[in-house]
């Protein structure tokens, strides 16, 4: 997917992936999220989901399935790599961190 957000490029193809969340649902409750580091070092948030979930698109007679992007800073895809990814995930993007 690719999204031009205030003047710059984020491009799922060019971008490297550096950690994905699936909850686990299909269908209307599905959500994919993917976090993706561009060459220049900024971080963007692919994400998609069901027509019953945060990322759906809404209209005058329902809501649908959809994905967007958004860009992130670093404070911001650390605290989404906290909450979703495993500590040695963690670790191997952002360094160790203290006990």
């Amino acid at each position: 997917m690719k999204k031009i957000i205030n003047g710059k490029k984020y491009d799922t193809e060019t971008a490297t992936l550096i950690g994905e969340y699936w909850n686990g649902y299909g269908d209307f409750y599905c959500v994919l999220e993917k976090l993706y580091r561009k060459k220049t070092g900024e971080y963007f948030l692919y994400a998609e989901g069901g027509a019953l979930t945060e990322y759906a698109e809404h209209y005058d007679n329902g809501q649908s399935d959809a994905s967007h992007i958004f860009p992130y800073t670093e404070k911001e895809a650390k605290n989404w790599a906290m909450k979703k990814i495993s500590v040695d995930e963690f670790e191997s993007l952002f360094g160790e961190v203290e006990e």
